[in-house]
């Protein structure tokens, strides 16, 4: 069938992106499809997956943030993407990520892999992900949303905030002591991939941790820091595949230990006990279907010494490169990497 993968983008997120569409168009060349690449920075341009320049590594750091004018209503006006028989998104983070691009989608008649308009919005906004987690008794850990002025007065209905427990961006040490100190993580609301995020461990650094995240969004989520073992559980159909845990040498799973060989350990499946692993496996599939989500996704969590899990959030355009994490999981079920995009393309048709 002919495919159009959406990759790249102008996120913060882009380099990953470029890694995993080119990864998941070759995949789907090599099993017989009709694939072309649009790079929506690029505006309606498509390329063969084979001839998409191999990006060496994603880096050890997240390029900038660009202005998201009107790139994605030209990618989406594409040939490529008019005619395709089904879209599918590798687009980490910014638009690709937060329902935009599925609602472009959805208004051009086209078909499109994973997550619809609102479960991608409910996903990327961590804050009320955490409400979704909680009314469905997923547990996360406990936050506070640091909010500008300005959005502060805007988000508000009948001259009420709408979240009334917001504190504005200065009240960082306020946030800081309603959790209970430090240690807290302070990362935007609304980014992936760890950008931003820092874990602050002395409240004196908490100012310029809200500072860089503040610099990606106009929410900063402080939250309490929940110590214990990382791991993710992937879900593909909505079926949890087997618990991947990370084992980052630095001690934080951060940008560049996610996207640089050998700066992170993986166990998968990972050693865990019958229960905690079964545990994990539920809450992974609750916070799934509590958002809406559909195709594949992943969820993570952080696992305390008394395995009382705690729910981080739920990627709904998770990454496709050669370490990431979902084709580590599927691999570990006994599906490769190109019989996943090929299910990932089938769920999007039914």
């Amino acid at each position: 069938m002919k495919v159009a993968i959406l990759y790249g983008g102008t996120s913060a997120e882009r380099d990953v992106s470029l890694v995993s569409g080119r990864a998941i168009g070759l995949a789907l060349a090599d099993r017989g499809h009709d694939v072309l690449l649009i790079d929506p920075a690029a505006g309606d341009a498509a390329v063969e997956p084979r001839g998409v320049v191999a990006v060496g590594s994603v880096g050890s750091e997240h390029p900038p943030i660009r202005a998201e004018t009107g790139s994605a209503i030209v990618a989406i006006a594409s040939d490529a993407v008019r005619e395709a028989d089904v879209v599918f998104i590798a687009l980490h983070g910014g638009f690709g990520e937060d329902g935009t691009i599925q609602g472009l989608l959805e208004l051009a008649g086209k078909r499109y892999t994973g997550s619809g308009v609102l479960a991608s919005a409910l996903a990327m906004d961590k804050r009320v992900s955490k409400l979704v987690f909680r009314d469905v008794g997923v547990p996360t850990p406990d936050s506070v949303v640091l909010t500008s002025a300005r959005d502060l007065s805007s988000d508000s209905r009948g001259g009420r905030p709408l979240f009334p427990d917001d504190l504005p961006l200065n009240r960082a040490a306020d946030a800081v002591r309603k959790l209970g100190g430090c240690p807290v993580v302070v990362k935007p609301n609304d980014q992936g991939s760890t950008v931003g995020l820092t874990v602050v461990r002395d409240e004196a650094a908490v100012g310029s941790a809200v500072a860089l995240a503040a610099e990606y969004s106009s929410h900063v989520l402080i939250e309490r820091f929940v110590p214990g073992r990382e791991v993710t559980v992937a879900v593909l159909g909505g079926q949890p595949l087997p618990v991947v845990e990370i084992v980052p040498k630095g001690g934080l799973y951060d940008y560049e230990s996610k996207y640089t060989k050998g700066m992170s350990e993986y166990h998968c499946p990972a050693e865990l006990p019958r229960a905690p692993a079964a545990a994990l496996a539920a809450a992974g599939r609750a916070a799934f279907e509590a958002l809406g989500c559909r195709g594949y996704a992943r969820v993570d969590f952080r696992l305390p010494p008394d395995d009382r899990l705690q729910c981080l959030e739920v990627n709904t355009v998770p990454g496709m490169t050669e370490v990431s994490l979902v084709p580590m999981a599927a691999a570990a079920a006994g599906v490769d990497f190109g019989e996943l995009t090929e299910r990932i393309l089938t769920m999007a048709l039914a």
